[in-house]
C-alpha cells in the first residue's frame, strides 16, 4: 500500500495526517504551530511528530511516497512561499526543501484554500467534478479554482484570491490595505463590522440584547436572524447579496460545475445558502447557472490534511 502525508500549517495549530492512495485517513493529530520560534524549529518539530506518528502506526516510511503542505500564503512551483499571511517568516522561502531535509521524501506546497479545495475534490463535496470553485469564508475569504481537474495557481501562486476582487469602488477598507474588497463585506470580520456599525444607531433589537456586554460576532447575526429578528435579517440580506455578487463575478469567468463553501460563516446553513442561491440569479449569466450546484463543504477541519496529501499524490503522478 502506498501512503501520502498531509500537513495543514495553520496560524495557531498545525494538523498532520497520513492517508492511503484510496483517500482513507490512517492517522491524524494536531500540534501548536508556534511560528514565532522560526521556520527551522517549527518545521523540525512538525516533522518529528509526523515521523513518530507514522512509526507508531507501524507503517514504514519506505511506503510513504510524498508529503503535501497547505500554506497560508501564495506558493510558486509548489516549493517556494512568496510570503506568509500570518507568520513572522521571510519572503521567497523554499519551505519544501526544509521539510524534505527531515522527511527524506518529496514535499509539495500550495495555498491552504487551494489545498482545502483539493480535499473536497478528492473525497468530499466536490468528488466527481472537474470544474470546481471552493470557498472558505471565515475571518477572511479565500478560494481554490479547479479547471479541467487542475488547480489554477497563477504565475506567483495568487490564483483564487477572490476575497480581494472589488465589489464597491473606493469602498470599505480591507485588511489587505485596499478598499472595496469582497472580504471587507462578506467575511466574518466584515459581517461583524457591519453589525457593530448598525448597532451604534439601533439598539432596539434582539441582536443588541444578545451582545450588549461583548463584541458582536458573525455567528450572532445569523443566530438572531434565525430567531426572526428583523434587524439581523436585514444584515443577512445585505451580506448574502454581497456574497452572491462576489461568487457570481467569479463564476462568470470560471463556469464551474459546483461551488463548495466552507469556513466558519458557512456553518450558518440554509439561511445563508438559500439566499445566496436566490440572489445569484441577478448576477450570473443564465447559461452559467445551468446545472450549477452549490454545496457546503463536508470534510471540516480535516480538509487540509486530505487536500495536502492529494496534492502530493497528483504531483507525483504528474512527474
Amino acid at each position: 500500500m502506498k501512503y501520502y502525508g498531509g500537513i495543514d500549517l495553520g496560524g495557531t495549530n498545525t494538523k498532520i495526517g497520513l492517508l492511503d492512495e484510496k483517500g482513507t485517513l490512517i492517522l491524524k493529530t494536531n500540534i501548536k504551530t508556534s511560528s514565532e520560534e522560526g521556520y527551522e524549529i517549527t518545521v523540525k518539530r512538525i516533522c518529528e511528530v509526523l515521523i513518530h506518528e507514522i512509526e507508531a502506526a507501524e507503517i514504514s516510511m519506505e511506503d510513504v511516497v510524498a508529503f503535501g503542505v497547505g500554506i497560508p500564503g501564495p506558493v510558486v512551483k509548489k516549493k517556494i512561499v512568496k510570503f506568509f499571511a500570518n507568520f513572522p517568516w521571510g519572503k521567497n522561502l523554499n519551505l519544501a526543501k526544509e521539510f524534505e531535509k527531515y522527511l527524506k521524501r518529496p514535499v509539495y506546497l500550495d495555498n491552504d484554500v487551494n489545498v482545502i479545495t483539493l480535499g473536497e475534490v478528492w473525497t468530499g463535496a466536490a468528488k466527481g467534478y472537474t470544474d470546481v470553485l471552493g470557498l472558505a469564508i471565515g475571518t477572511g475569504i479565500g478560494a481554490g479554482v479547479v479547471a479541467n481537474g487542475k488547480l489554477i495557481s497563477g504565475k506567483v501562486g495568487a490564483g483564487g484570491e477572490i476575497g480581494h476582487i472589488k465589489l464597491v469602488a473606493n469602498g470599505a477598507l480591507c485588511g489587505c490595505g485596499q478598499k472595496g474588497c469582497f472580504e471587507a463585506y462578506a467575511s466574518a470580520t466584515g459581517i461583524a463590522r457591519e453589525a457593530q456599525s448598525r448597532l451604534e444607531v439601533n439598539k432596539n433589537n434582539l441582536l443588541y440584547e444578545m451582545v450588549q456586554d461583548r463584541k458582536v460576532e458573525a455567528k450572532d447575526v445569523f443566530d438572531a436572524a434565525k430567531k426572526g429578528d428583523e434587524f439581523a435579517l436585514d444584515i443577512v440580506e445585505s451580506v448574502t447579496d454581497k456574497m452572491a455578487l462576489g461568487i457570481s463575478n467569479v463564476l462568470n469567468i470560471t463556469d464551474s460545475q459546483v461551488v463548495v463553501i466552507g469556513g466558519g460563516v458557512a456553518l450558518a446553513g440554509d439561511i445563508l445558502f438559500d439566499r445566496i442561491k436566490k440572489k445569484m440569479k441577478a448576477y450570473v449569466l443564465p447559461p452559467v447557472l445551468e446545472g450549477l450546484e452549490i454545496k457546503p463543504a463536508i470534510l471540516g477541519n480535516d480538509a487540509g490534511i486530505y487536500g495536502a496529501a492529494y496534492l502530493s499524490m497528483l504531483e507525483e503522478e504528474n512527474k
